[in-house]
């Protein structure tokens, strides 16, 4: 069975986001791009929630075509434009472009039977709602944080609707020369 695996950017104290979505606080450079390409190499399929998804869709189809396009994003966006799209959405109903699948009711049963296709990891990038509603039901199987050394005080928080205890295990770290921590758990 495929794993699902979230990757999220967090603060020590474990947002997501500010209170109006603010992610300024990221810490980003090269060696976290690196770092954070082996999560796409393992996986052919991205899972985001309508906000990211739209986001992500209005920047990566392009961005490694630009006259100023950084290795990181040549690389990720020719990744992006290959791998299927599932979006989880009860408003978004139809879209035009190719490889999209839109995921809103009967969510745990639709994203088991996606986990069960052949293929690589499914990867969510972001998309803190999409995970909430995939937490509920215990669908994901490994996080990979990136814990940035901030405290935001307030904010769009990770964790959410986690309805029994979860026991996972620490896989790996490494910190950055950023100061960023990355921390793999899966379920043990």
């Amino acid at each position: 069975m495929r794993k699902l695996i979230v990757s999220m950017h967090i603060s020590l104290d474990g947002f997501v986001a500010g209170p109006n979505g603010e992610m300024n606080w990221i810490r980003v450079d090269d060696e976290l791009f690196t770092y954070s390409a082996r999560l796409t190499d393992a996986a052919d399929t991205a899972l985001y929630g309508r906000k990211t998804y739209e986001m992500m869709e209005n920047y990566w189809p392009t961005a490694g075509e630009q006259p100023d396009a950084s290795t990181h994003d040549i690389q990720h966006s020719g990744w992006y434009n290959t791998v299927k799209k599932v979006v989880v959405s009860n408003s978004l109903k139809n879209t035009q472009l190719p490889n999209i699948q839109i995921v809103g009711n009967n969510l745990a049963e639709q994203i088991r039977e996606i986990k069960r296709e052949p293929g690589k990891n499914i990867q969510i990038f972001g998309s803190p709602s999409a995970c909430h509603a995939l937490m509920k039901y215990q669908l994901i199987d490994e996080y990979w944080l990136f814990i940035n050394p901030v405290l935001l005080g307030s904010g769009i928080p990770l964790f959410r609707n986690i309805n029994e205890t979860e026991q996972l295990a620490l896989l790996e770290t490494a910190v950055l020369a950023s100061g960023v921590l990355a921390a793999h758990y899966g379920r043990k």
